[in-house]
């Protein structure tokens, strides 16, 4: 039971972007929005199925009314270290039950989790630290070789710790206004360093259990977390959210190998997950070597990056029948191919939204519209400008409030959309976005270069490859030594270079740009 708190955040909390009043009481009318905060997904589950199991890693199994009494002492300790409604606190911890366990615990007591991914390093946690001027920060111990609380510390992050503390007394609990940021999700990175996403009550939970309804869950199906659990695909695509809304299981993986995610599928039966197409077309190449191959799955998502033919039909054929394409952002529109879609279909296209109010269009160059070009869209779901981001507010939404997605695609007669390309110079590398701009940034503050250009090139494993094109002043640096200095760039770890090309000149436009189409035919 939610008592509302004299401090609980409220919709005009500065840096956030509402909902106009007029689309946001049409979602109302609608039935999009129930008015519910997303903690409340936990209250009920714990409700309605408390001795269910609600989350399993590799060492701890937690069944709801488990799960809400961790939270509830966690909550404690939070407001005890001062943490309350309001406070943006960075969580940046690996998969697992205590990611659950923290999420919820800073829901309930108002604070606004900014997920981070244990990728990131000191580069973006002190960006996104100073953007949503963090209170402290929720990191592991040093792991996977990587000092996080070093990292901390030379950033000056308060480190706060979750324990659990028998005895203190509960702490204050508080109704979030609907309307407002329940938590801060990080976008991709496609221009520069990383955005704040701020999803709100209404938007999330609407996100999550329509997104579990479509993919038709139900109490008897387990979901495999294998990507990062800060990712909004896995978190609310249906993932964790979706499946709590329904009273399933969450089983939290590690290692997404297949390997070991194939025992993990085998241990837990699980029947639901989502992967990137890097990954989803190892697994299916791994059926015809790996002895453990999946039998319980009976819908394997794929998202994040577009998914070649060749490889639906393949993964089709040797994971599960039941392959959903997804096609969506953390901004906010969820495309989605429908459970019974006819092979073609599934093997050829997106999806289509998830919302019959979610408005798209596709533009050319000029704004105007056309059969296939940029995707502008605006929804239910939908942010309506990053927080606390003025300047790329500007660039990145249309004055009567269209998201530019920065994806090229083609409308379908049958309102699928197949996406053909990127608008923006970002590369996607085994469903990460990295933006070339300040990869190249990073390259230049190497006094041995002279220039450098980032392109994407194409990769039978990772979809794209980063291909750095340097001219250097003197010797030329191996590949290894330009990943050690965007190592101490304090650089994400997914933003590495794959390839190196050592070059005289980088060729040029006519108004003398680095020409980016001729150095990516040049090198592929």
């Amino acid at each position: 039971m939610y008592v509302r708190s004299s401090a609980s955040q409220g919709v005009h909390m500065h840096g956030f972007v509402p909902f106009p009043d007029e689309r946001a009481a049409a979602y109302r009318a609608a039935g999009y929005w129930s008015g519910r905060p997303v903690g409340s997904l936990l209250d009920d589950a714990a409700a309605s199925w408390p001795d269910r199991p609600a989350v399993i890693d590799a060492t701890t199994t937690m069944s709801y009314a488990q799960l809400d009494g961790a939270v509830d002492r966690a909550a404690a300790a939070l407001h005890r270290r001062g943490v309350g409604p309001g406070d943006r606190v960075l969580v940046q911890l690996p998969n697992g039950c205590a990611f659950a366990v923290t999420l919820f615990a800073l829901l309930r007591v108002g604070a606004i989790p900014v997920l981070c991914l244990p990728g990131h390093r000191a580069a973006e946690i002190g960006h996104l630290a100073g953007v949503s001027d963090a209170v402290g920060i929720v990191i592991p111990d040093a792991t996977a070789g990587f000092d996080y609380p070093a990292m901390a510390a030379k950033l000056g992050l308060r480190r706060i710790t979750i324990e659990d503390e028998p005895g203190l007394s509960p702490a204050p609990q508080f109704a979030p206004d609907p309307a407002a940021p329940a938590l801060l999700l990080v976008s991709g990175g496609t221009t520069g360093m990383p955005k704040l996403i701020p999803r709100t009550h209404n938007d999330y939970v609407y996100n999550a259990i329509a997104s579990a309804r479509l993919c038709e869950l139900t109490t008897d199906d387990v979901y495999l977390v294998a990507l990062p659990a800060g990712h909004n695909f896995p978190l609310a695509c249906p993932g964790l959210l979706g499946a709590m809304s329904v009273g399933a299981t969450t089983v939290f993986g590690t290692d997404p190998s297949p390997e070991a995610a194939f025992a993990t599928i085998a241990r837990h039966r699980v029947t639901v997950t989502a992967l990137v197409p890097a990954l989803a077309a190892l697994w299916a190449q791994a059926c015809d070597w790996e002895p453990q191959r999946p039998t319980t799955l009976r819908l394997l998502q794929v998202g994040g990056a577009k998914l070649a033919p060749s490889d639906a039909a393949r993964i089709r054929e040797a994971l599960t029948p039941g392959l959903q394409q997804v096609f969506g952002m953390a901004e906010g529109l969820l495309c989605y191919t429908r459970p019974g879609d006819a092979a073609e279909v599934l093997d050829t296209t997106q999806g289509r939204p998830l919302c019959d109010d979610d408005e798209l269009r596709v533009v050319d160059e000029d704004g105007m519209e056309a059969p296939e070009g940029e995707l502008l869209v605006r929804g239910p779901y939908t942010i309506n400008g990053y927080y606390n981001a003025v300047e790329a507010n500007a660039r990145s939404f249309s004055p009567d409030g269209f998201y530019r997605s920065g994806d090229r695609v083609r409308r379908c007669a049958n309102g699928y959309l197949e996406v053909t390309g990127r608008i923006k110079d970002v590369i996607v590398r085994g469903g990460e976005n990295i933006a070339a701009d300040e990869l190249e940034v990073h390259l230049l503050s190497h006094p041995g270069i002279q220039s450098a250009a980032v392109v994407g090139l194409p990769d039978e494993y990772l979809g794209e490859k980063v291909c750095a094109a340097v001219v250097f002043i003197g010797a030329p640096l191996l590949l290894a030594d330009l990943n050690r200095h965007l190592d101490e760039c304090g650089v994400a770890t997914h933003t590495r270079i794959d390839q190196l090309a050592v070059l005289p000149a980088l060729p040029t436009t006519a108004v003398g740009k680095i020409d980016k189409k001729a150095l990516a035919r040049q090198l592929g």
